[in-house]
């Protein structure tokens, strides 16, 4: 790193998929690692690459926060239309910079290089080097994993011997020079902006490159659904050896293994896969994650833990939208008995005897808040016909119940 001639990139400390859990874990995790990088390497990373090459907008724009400069990700024709991945570009709505990682010249080294059914085998490194001398474009990415060099591929495949004579290939051509990303985006101006929806999220994995790798299947959704419900208790809790674990199963692998895809991205999935089936893979996981789930649930329980639980912010799934009747709603969202009791004190009366009339807020506290006690004293006062009234003992109810759990939270 001393050397110059090497760059640290910032990921997610637990190589996970906490850009899909919330952006709260996802920030929580970058800043991880961030951290471990300056405590052992006392360095300062100022290029992001999330997860797998995992990318779109909002995840740009959380890296821009987060004070980075750039993020490394795929250079899909998906997201590039007619352009060419050989350029810096621009994030959409954002100053951050992208590199994009070019997947043919990358692949032909990561997932190419001993197919003897290849054309171009065996690879060499006068021609991968005259490949890159003939690509037209301002900065080449090469991004690879690690692993290529004496795991994915053996001393015995001239991987080594390889990478032994690539630079010194390379720098026979005027050309081409080596670079570190933050010299790339010093010397080059963005050409262009790329937008890409949540919907759009792209990464270097399979064929779609996308989020399919992981999230493509009932198995990987359903576990991957199971684990993300479980933020609010974990976070409500505290425990730092249930956040540790429950962060454990967050890592990309575990979804990986499930992936039931056929032909050649099937093939990959396979040859990476400690497991003998996607199957086998889910029912190991899921077994382990209901298993967690039941002490976590246990732990939840205990008088100390309780109280922290029902004043948790809840997933904007499970939050409470107040309607002034069917199909209008007022635009306010409750996602904790604090916002709840807020939004309470100046929403209309109508919009009050309309959710009181049908039960919503005691079954919202009683099923998603988890507080019986509450639901029922809620329960008692729905026959309050005047609207000023009602809110006047709702907010007493609920206020008085507030006040409680804080005070017993602290003690």
């Amino acid at each position: 790193v001393k050397s110059g001639c090497c760059e640290l990139l910032c990921q997610t400390y637990y190589h996970s998929l906490s850009s899909f859990i919330s952006n709260v874990e996802f920030i929580e995790q970058v800043r991880m690692h961030r951290k471990a990088i300056r405590d052992i390497f006392n360095f300062e990373p100022r290029i992001f690459e999330n997860t797998e090459c995992i990318y779109n907008n909002r995840i740009a724009k959380t890296a821009e926060q987060l004070g980075f400069e750039a993020v490394v990700t795929e250079g899909s024709e998906r997201i590039l239309g007619w352009r060419k991945p050989n350029y810096i570009y621009r994030a959409k709505d954002s100053r951050i910079r992208l590199l994009l990682r070019n997947y043919r010249l990358s692949d032909d080294i990561g997932f190419r290089f001993s197919s003897r059914e290849w054309d171009e085998w065996p690879l060499t490194a006068d021609k991968y080097a005259c490949w890159l001398a003939s690509t037209p474009g301002d900065v080449i990415v090469i991004f690879i994993d690690y692993e290529t060099f004496g795991e994915h591929y053996r001393r015995e495949s001239g991987i080594f011997d390889f990478l032994e004579w690539l630079p010194r290939e390379i720098l026979r051509w005027s050309n081409l020079s080596f670079s570190t990303p933050s010299e790339v985006i010093k010397r080059h101006s963005p050409v262009d902006v790329i937008d890409v929806s949540e919907d759009e999220t792209v990464s270097w994995a399979d064929l779609e490159r996308d989020l399919s790798a992981w999230l493509g299947n009932t198995m990987q959704n359903a576990s991957f659904n199971l684990l993300k419900e479980m933020e609010p208790i974990i976070k409500a809790i505290g425990d730092d050896n249930f956040i540790r674990i429950w962060r454990y199963l967050q890592a990309s692998d575990h979804f990986y293994y499930m992936c039931t895809k056929g032909g050649g991205s099937g093939d990959v999935h396979s040859a990476f896969n400690p497991y003998f089936s996607p199957v086998e893979a889910f029912v190991v996981f899921i077994r382990i994650l209901s298993d967690f789930q039941s002490r976590l649930y246990l732990k939840s329980e205990k008088s100390e833990f309780r109280h922290k639980l029902i004043l948790r912010r809840v997933s904007p799934e499970k939050a409470f939208t107040f309607y002034m009747d069917f199909s209008k709603p007022t635009g306010l969202t409750a996602y904790s008995l604090h916002d709840f009791y807020s939004i309470l004190r100046t929403i209309s009366e109508e919009s009050i005897r309309f959710h009181m009339a049908r039960g919503d807020f005691e079954r919202w506290i009683l099923q998603v808040i988890g507080y019986p006690e509450l639901a029922d004293e809620i329960s008692k006062i729905s026959d309050i016909k005047d609207g000023n009234a009602l809110r006047r003992r709702l907010l007493y109810v609920i206020g008085r119940k507030i006040k409680e759990l804080e005070k017993n939270t602290k003690g």
